[in-house]
């Protein structure tokens, strides 16, 4: 027997939705919505080319964190975000030693020699001197890469889109029935 559909709203049966748990609402839901969303060919194309300008950030042990943000920031696929961070490494490393070369040309200063140990051991011992003598090189890093950030996104990003988007069409997503 189906429902009238000119009784009053109080008069018509309620539906029932399903009860949520807060551990639904507040833990599954947001790592869902996190892992799912950025799939459409211009936000695949955006977090790729953002992925490979945060993973090239010249400190080391802060890419995955700046990822995640802008990732979240700007709604962008966390897993193609993390694993061209983690696949970009060798050319972060590599990449380190050009930004800091690149800062110090930007700047007209000559870029420090310094060996990867002995950085090291003075960051864990005494981070008064390691901020002393490497904190502008820091510095001269991190402007060179903001300067090339725009470079790395736009030059990505308006390629991977057209091809993405060609692939799209050329290959439309099935649904998968149960």
């Amino acid at each position: 027997m189906g429902v009238n559909p000119d009784l009053p709203p109080a008069q018509k049966p309620l539906q029932l939705l399903p009860v949520r748990s807060f551990w639904r609402r507040r833990v599954v839901d947001p790592i869902l919505a996190q892992l799912t969303q950025g799939t459409s060919p211009d936000k695949v194309a955006l977090t790729l080319a953002v992925g490979v300008a945060a993973g090239l950030f010249p400190f080391l042990g802060f890419t995955t964190l700046l990822c995640f943000l802008v990732a979240v920031l700007l709604r962008l696929n966390q897993p193609i975000i993390h694993v061209i961070n983690q696949v970009l490494w060798p050319v972060h490393l590599t990449m380190v030693v050009v930004y800091i070369r690149f800062g110090a040309w930007i700047f007209g200063t000559v870029a420090l020699p310094f060996a990867p140990s002995e950085v090291t051991q003075l960051f864990m011992h005494s981070q008064r001197e390691f901020w002393a003598r490497f904190g502008l090189m820091g510095l001269q890093a991190l402007t060179a890469w903001l300067l090339t950030v725009p470079l790395i996104v736009g030059g990505l990003y308006f390629p991977l889109r057209k091809v993405l988007r060609r692939f799209t069409r050329t290959h439309p997503i099935r649904e998968i029935s149960p």
